[in-house]
Parts: C-alpha cells; sequence; structure tokens
C-alpha cells in the first residue's frame, strides 16, 4: 500500500494515543510520532503523568510496536511561560483557570502543530475523541465525538479553520472500550494503562500546596461573610476557593453554604445558601468562533460551563468580535470565571469564551 500524507502524531504514552498512531498507520499515512517533554517542578520530574520517563518508554516501545519514528521534544520552558504561568496568575486574580485550554491553544496547536509543519506534515493528530468535518459551504466544523461520555470538544474550542483544515482525530468515531480493544488486538503495551484525571504538572499532589509553594501571593488570609454582611469566619486566600465549593469552607451556618462570589479588592470570600446560589447570565471574553464569525448578533444555543458540566439552553448575545453576554434558560450554581464556556448546535461545537467575572458588589451595598 503506498504511503499517503504525512502526519504527526502528539504521543503521551497513553492508549489513546497509541491507538490513534496504529489506526493512522493502518490507514497508509506516513506516521511520525512525537511526545513533548514538559516543565514539572524541580524534584518531582516523575509525577507530570504526560512526560515522565517511563511514558517516554512506554510511547517508544509502541512507536517500535507499529514502526514508526519517534521524536522526544523539550517544550519544558513554554509549556511553563503559557500554561504553568497563566494557572499560578489566574487563582493569584481570584479566578478558576483550565490549564487544558492554555495547553491545547498555544502548545498541542501553537508549538506542536507548527513543528509537524516543519517537519513536512500535512496534517497533526490527537488521540482526543471530537470529529471534523466539511459542510457544504466548505467550512470545516468540530463536532462531538461518537462516544459522548469521552468527547472532548469542550477543550478544543479555540480551533480555527486552518488548524481543523490541518488536523486528524482518529477517535472521533470509536467509543473508549473499542479503543481499548484495539490496543488488545495488535498487542500495544498500553492495553490496559490506566487514564489519569489530574492536571499533568501537578499530578497527584493538592493545587492548593503547589501554589504555595510556587507563589508568594495566594496566602492572603481574608474574612467569609454572608450577603447581610455578618461576618462568619476567615478564609486562607481567596485562590483556595471556587464557586460552588461546599466543602472545606470552616465556618458553621444553620445552613448549608456554598462559594457563590469573592470581592478580589476587598479580599472577600461571599457564601450563601442554596437558595442564593446561582444565576442566569453570564459574560465571556477571549471568545473564539471555529466558522471564523458567529452565527448572528443573538441566537439560541446549548451551552457547558464546564467539561463534565450538563448542557443549558440558552440565549447568546454577541457584544464584539471577542467579548458576548449569554442569558441561561435555569439558574445555575457554579458558573465560575476562568472556566470555558462552550457553545453547541447539536452535535456542532460553534466555539467559547473565558467566562468573566461580573463585578461583584460588596455585601454592604448590595
Amino acid at each position: 500500500m503506498s504511503k499517503k500524507n504525512r502526519v504527526v502524531i502528539a504521543m503521551s504514552g497513553g492508549v489513546d494515543s497509541s491507538v490513534a498512531a496504529a489506526l493512522l498507520v493502518e490507514q497508509g499515512y506516513d506516521v511520525i510520532g512525537v511526545m513533548l517533554r514538559l516543565w514539572s517542578e524541580p524534584g518531582m520530574e516523575t509525577s507530570n503523568r504526560c512526560c515522565t520517563p517511563n511514558s517516554i518508554l512506554i510511547a517508544r516501545r509502541v512507536a517500535e510496536k507499529i514502526n514508526i519514528p519517534f521524536y522526544a521534544l523539550d517544550a519544558r520552558d513554554i509549556f511553563y511561560q503559557k500554561v504553568v504561568k497563566n494557572f499560578i496568575s489566574g487563582y493569584e486574580k481570584g479566578i478558576t483557570p483550565n490549564p487544558c485550554i492554555f495547553c491545547n491553544r498555544d502548545i498541542r496547536w501553537g508549538y506542536l502543530f507548527e513543528y509537524s509543519k516543519k517537519m513536512g506534515a500535512e496534517y497533526f493528530a490527537t488521540g482526543h475523541y471530537a470529529q471534523i468535518h466539511k459542510n457544504s459551504l466548505g467550512k470545516y466544523q468540530l463536532r462531538r465525538a461518537l462516544d459522548r461520555n469521552k468527547d472532548q470538544s469542550y477543550v478544543l474550542h479555540m480551533l480555527s479553520q486552518d488548524q481543523l483544515q490541518g488536523t486528524i482525530f482518529p477517535l472521533g468515531k470509536f467509543t473508549k472500550n473499542d479503543v481499548r480493544d484495539i490496543a488488545r488486538k495488535i498487542n500495544l503495551p498500553v492495553a490496559f494503562r490506566s487514564e489519569s484525571q489530574d492536571l499533568c504538572f501537578i499530578g497527584n499532589n493538592d493545587y492548593r500546596d503547589f501554589l504555595i509553594r510556587n507563589s508568594s501571593n495566594v496566602e492572603n488570609p481574608g474574612i467569609i461573610m454572608v450577603k447581610d454582611g455578618k461576618v462568619l469566619g476567615n478564609h486562607r486566600g481567596l485562590a483556595f476557593y471556587t464557586i460552588g465549593q461546599r466543602r472545606g469552607l470552616g465556618v458553621s451556618y444553620q445552613e448549608p453554604l456554598y462559594v457563590i462570589g469573592k470581592i478580589k479588592e476587598d479580599n472577600i470570600l461571599i457564601v450563601g445558601t442554596t437558595g442564593e446560589r446561582g444565576k442566569k447570565v453570564l459574560s465571556a471574553s477571549q471568545v473564539n468562533w471555529i466558522a471564523g464569525i458567529p452565527p448572528d448578533e443573538r441566537f439560541r444555543a446549548s451551552v457547558k460551563i464546564r467539561y463534565k458540566s450538563r448542557e443549558i439552553r440558552s440565549t447568546i448575545n454577541v457584544i464584539s468580535d471577542n467579548e458576548l453576554s449569554i442569558n441561561l434558560d435555569e439558574k445555575v450554581g457554579d458558573i465560575t470565571p476562568g472556566q470555558a464556556v462552550v457553545f453547541y448546535d447539536g452535535d456542532i461545537c460553534l466555539g467559547g469564551g473565558l467566562i468573566q467575572e461580573n463585578n461583584q458588589k460588596h455585601p454592604f451595598r448590595i
């Protein structure tokens, strides 16, 4: 069988990227495997799930098994600058960032996507669960994966037309069980390797401990207050709390309490009861439209405010090229500044942006 176009695939030593690489080889592509060596805290290099020495060894063994060249690239500095520093600075500002968004935008479809072109590749591939379609107007669409439980379109909402045109997602039409079956049938050494849901550069460690070690600004005690101005206690620092959080508040009340807001300028953590949780309006910036433009200035869509959250029907109001407001059909309790809000029309991911803070008022002035 003659070779098709060259594809550079991002490998991690996990079952998904390994099977994706094997499928590309089976389809006749000229495949090159590449693994990025990412930043880890000094002395904790073995804790980064994405690029431990063992993971690199496993990825290399997979490459040998399916007979493709394999390279490990040093991306520690750019990963630290683009992902880790954004993660730390976000928490210092009192928001809850999603580092996977920055990694996909700046590392995989930034640094590695451009590297693949230098390698003479027509396509870049990953083991993400998502699909790419070209519609009748010639526009590339990002669509959900067949396996809804594994669909990763949420963390891919920042992709552009040029990037989608040059990307392949081999696993989009497979379930996770299918992928493990394929790995077993072709005797890949990763067939039974477990998955990790941890942030790669933090591993099994608590993100709060990571922040304390890497920032002098996060431990900033202040007061915990309900909306009527009553002080209930003290917090360790706004960075250690997220909207919707219930456990670990360290205060007692006649009803269960949740984090419902932060006032950064006064270093106040606002908590409230179940009835005080949530809102129906949010705003977003740094918006990316996968088609290049929004469907309309005002339109209906389903939105997700977290990777694993359920969808909520909403009205999207476009304010500018990269700003919008959203009116949710129902009240939601964990709208969190720094997380992504992503829009869907059925199976089609339209794009998304980062949730912004809504100028919370001081409790005494509510």
